[in-house]
């Protein structure tokens, strides 16, 4: 078994709160939410991402709209829906309980031990 396909497998399963969690706090287009993935070390590609947003806009999570760009074509900025933002308020709760218990389960000192 690689290492690099389970953890690539550990980010794929949080990428989708990740993203949500980033336009919490204001819109963003593609890039930037890539830079901002990669910038955690969420290493993402394209091929990955837009599809990601498009199932999250279907599921009416986010919403975009096109703005014109000085620099080239125009952009599209996704943007939090409110039902994605009460989405985004489960996973946070669901992400907490989870650390908790990952962290409880993989503490190095066990109740044995005592």
């Amino acid at each position: 078994m690689k290492i690099e396909n389970t953890k690539a497998q550990m980010r794929k399963g949080v990428l989708e709160y990740c993203i949500l969690s980033i336009l919490k706090n204001g819109d963003a287009y593609t890039s930037e939410i890539l830079s901002n993935l990669k910038s955690a070390e969420m290493i993402v590609v394209e091929g990955t991402i837009y599809p990601l947003l498009t199932r999250l806009k279907n599921a009416g999570l986010l919403s975009y709209r096109w703005e014109e760009s000085t620099s080239g074509p125009p952009r599209k900025y996704y943007v939090l829906t409110e039902n994605g933002g009460m989405f985004l308020k489960e996973l946070d709760k669901t992400w907490i309980n989870l650390v908790t218990a990952v962290n409880q389960v993989t503490s190095t000192k066990s109740t044995k031990d005592e």
